[in-house]
C-alpha cells in the first residue's frame, strides 16, 4: 500500500477516487532502463578494444616465437597479458553498462578483473625495470637458464599475488551491503582501496629506485668505455656531456608516463572517499587504465627483436637483416 501526497490526495478527491491507492498485483514490475549510449561509453569500448588487440598481438608474438624466452621476454609478455584483460574489463563494462542490465556478480567480476590486470601490470613493469637493472650490472651472467627460471618463478608468484588480491571482492570485501564503507571505486570499500594504492605506491617507489640504479650504472659504464678509448680525459666527467642522450631520453619519457598514470590514482585512493566527485575518480583512473594501451608502445614494441618478428610476420619476403642485440637503456 503507497500514501500519497497532499497534492495527489486533493486530485484524487476532486476525482471521487480513494485517497489510499493499492498497487496492483496484475501490473508488470518495472525493470530499470539501460542508460542511453553516449559518446563516453563508445570512447570506453573502443579503447578497450585498441588496448586487447594490440596486447593480443604482442603475447602473441612472444609465445609463438621459441627463440624470445630471455627473462626480459617473458616479463613483456606478463605486461602484456595483465594489459590484454585491462582491455577485456574494459569492454565487459560497456557490455554491462549498455547492452546487458547491471547486476551486482557484474561488478564484482569486472572490479575483480580490473584490480587482478592492473596489479599484474605495474608489478611487470616493477620486473622489466629489475630486469634492466640486473642486465646492465650482471651483463655475462644474466640471461641464463638459471635467470630465466627465476623470472619465470616470480612471474608465478606475481600473477598468484595479484589473482588473490582480485579476487577480494568477489569473496565478499565489497561495499554492496553498506554503502557507507565505500570508496571512490564503488563497490570496492575504502579499507581494501586503501590497501591496493599503499601497495601501488610501494611498487612505484621501488621501480623508480630500479630506474635510478639504471641511470648509475648506465653512466658508470659509459665513462669507463670512453675512458679506455681516450675518448674524454680521466678528469672530465662523460656523463655530463652526454646526459642528454637518446637513451636517458628515452628512459625520461618512460618514468614520466609511469608516474603520470599512476601516481595520480594510488595517491587519490588513499585521500578519497565515497562523497568525492565521481569525475576524480575518472580523472585519476583513466590514466592508469591508458598505460594498458602506451605499455606495448614504450616497451614491447620498442624491442628490435619483437619489431623484427613483427615485420616477418606482416612482411615474408622481405629480406631480413642482419640480426642484432638490442641496445635500449
Amino acid at each position: 500500500m503507497m500514501i500519497l501526497n497532499a497534492s495527489e490526495v486533493e486530485w484524487e478527491e476532486f476525482s471521487g477516487a480513494s485517497p489510499l491507492h493499492f498497487l496492483d498485483q496484475s501490473d508488470p514490475p518495472l525493470t530499470p532502463e539501460a542508460p542511453p549510449l553516449s559518446v563516453w561509453g563508445v570512447a570506453l569500448c573502443v579503447s578497450g578494444t585498441v588496448i586487447a588487440a594490440e596486447n593480443a598481438v604482442v603475447v602473441t608474438i612472444i609465445l609463438a616465437n621459441p627463440s624470445l624466452r630471455a627473462p626480459v621476454f617473458l616479463l613483456l609478455a606478463s605486461l602484456g597479458l595483465a594489459d590484454l584483460l585491462a582491455g577485456v574489463a574494459l569492454i565487459l563494462h560497456f557490455l554491462f553498462l549498455f547492452c546487458v542490465e547491471p547486476s551486482d556478480w557484474s561488478e564484482l567480476l569486472i572490479s575483480g578483473l580490473l584490480v587482478t590486470s592492473l596489479t599484474a601490470s605495474l608489478c611487470s613493469l616493477m620486473g622489466v625495470a629489475l630486469d634492466r637493472y640486473l642486465s646492465l650490472s650482471y651483463a655475462l651472467t644474466y640471461g641464463s637458464g638459471q635467470s630465466r627460471r627465476c623470472a619465470a618463478v616470480l612471474l608465478g608468484l606475481v600473477w598468484v599475488g595479484a589473482c588473490i588480491i582480485g579476487a577480494g571482492p568477489a569473496l565478499g570485501w565489497h561495499c554492496l551491503d553498506d554503502p557507507t564503507s565505500c570508496s571512490i571505486a564503488r563497490p570496492l570499500t575504502r579499507t581494501y582501496l586503501s590497501l591496493l594504492c599503499g601497495g601501488f605506491l610501494v611498487v612505484v617507489v621501488v621501480t623508480l629506485h630500479l630506474y635510478a640504479g639504471i641511470c648509475r650504472v648506465a653512466r658508470r659504464h659509459a665513462h669507463a668505455i670512453a675512458t679506455q678509448r681516450h675518448f674524454l680525459p680521466q678528469h672530465q666527467s662523460y656523463a655530463s656531456k652526454h646526459s642528454g642522450g637518446r637513451g636517458f631520453s628515452r628512459l625520461a619519457v618512460i618514468l614520466g608516463v609511469f608516474v603520470g598514470c599512476w601516481m595520480p590514482f594510488s595517491l587519490y585512493g588513499l585521500l578519497g572517499d565515497a562523497s568525492s566527485p565521481p569525475l576524480y575518480t575518472y580523472a585519476t583512473l583513466v590514466p592508469a587504465a591508458g598505460s594498458s594501451l602506451l605499455n606495448p608502445l614504450l616497451y614491447s614494441l620498442r624491442n628490435r627483436d619483437i619489431r623484427k618478428v613483427l615485420v616477418h610476420s606482416c612482411c615474408p619476403h622481405r629480406p631480413s637483416q642482419q640480426a642484432y642485440q638490442p641496445t635500449d637503456v
